[in-house]
């Protein structure tokens, strides 16, 4: 299993020497991968009919192509994996294009996680449709895979046209691995169809083995082994105490897991360090490095 960390973006000063120090620090400890969340925008909660959500414009995030482009000449092999880009508030050509030249200024180093997201605000303003998010993902995810292995593509969908054109360079990967977060019975189909693994941010193993039985029914609808299909669960240390580490890892490895996210937000850290010293104490206990 590949045990990965998610940066904690929200929860320390956007400090281009701390985000550098924490990359560079969780990459000597042994972790094989950093996952970056993705918020174009954030809402005033006082805004006319108020705010639900779990962010608002105070919280700072990073866009994570620009992240993992500034990380990639400081790092030398820790896996880049946005966790999850909100792939149709996107333009897909461009978000081709970012994601093979960020691939291949990290050597190969990226992972794509997509989702459909939460944030209506965010599809408004970015002129993309809230309401037909998911349909519009699968058209998405299937031209990103023809621009990223074909010097030159002709498509006409639905929503996506290219006339004969391609993006240069492509990236180290062809195609770059995409992997789905969510756990709607739609999104379990689609990625069973379209994924090459799950990021999943599921609470408790009860509500998980529901959906892992599930998703390995659509696997064999549709064709695709699973023991090629990837399975990555979140350890929120904010949720389990270091007590109960072993045998969250432990459960999740007999579930099939191949990789692993350690979360430290939420524990009341407000500095890189503070992160950084949670990490070192997961890292020593399980000698990642």
């Amino acid at each position: 299993m590949k045990i990965g960390v998610v940066f904690p973006q929200t929860e320390f000063n956007p400090d281009p020497m701390a985000i550098r120090d924490y990359a560079q620090a969780v990459e000597a400890m042994g972790f094989t991968h950093m996952h970056a969340y993705d918020h174009v925008l954030g809402v005033n909660p006082e805004r006319p009919g108020g705010w639900k959500g779990p962010y608002t414009f105070n919280h700072p995030f990073f866009e994570p192509f620009c992240l993992f482009s500034y990380l990639a000449g400081l790092t030398r092999k820790i896996e880049f994996v946005t966790g999850i880009l909100i792939l149709p508030q996107r333009q897909t050509a461009l978000v081709a294009k970012q994601a093979a030249t960020l691939d291949v200024l990290s050597n190969g180093r990226l992972r794509l996680g997509v989702g459909i997201g939460w944030n209506e605000v965010e599809y408004t303003a970015l002129g993309e449709n809230f309401h037909n998010r998911g349909k519009r993902m699968e058209e998405q995810v299937a031209l990103l895979r023809l621009l990223w292995t074909q010097p030159l593509v002709t498509f006409e969908g639905r929503w996506h046209t290219i006339p004969d054109a391609g993006i240069n360079p492509l990236p180290v990967h062809r195609p770059i691995p995409v992997w789905f977060g969510g756990s709607d019975d739609r999104v379990l189909r689609r990625m069973a169809q379209l994924g090459d693994g799950w990021i999943l941010s599921i609470r408790t193993i009860e509500q998980t083995l529901l959906l892992l039985n599930k998703l390995a029914q659509y696997l064999s609808e549709a064709g695709r082994d699973k023991a090629s299909f990837g399975i990555e669960p979140r350890l929120n240390m904010s949720q389990v105490g270091q007590d109960g580490w072993n045998e969250f890892i432990h459960t999740w490895e007999n579930l099939g897991a191949t990789h692993l996210n350690v979360n430290t937000m939420g524990c009341g850290y407000n500095t890189a360090s503070a992160h950084i010293e949670a990490l070192q104490r997961f890292a020593i206990m399980f000698g990642l490095s």
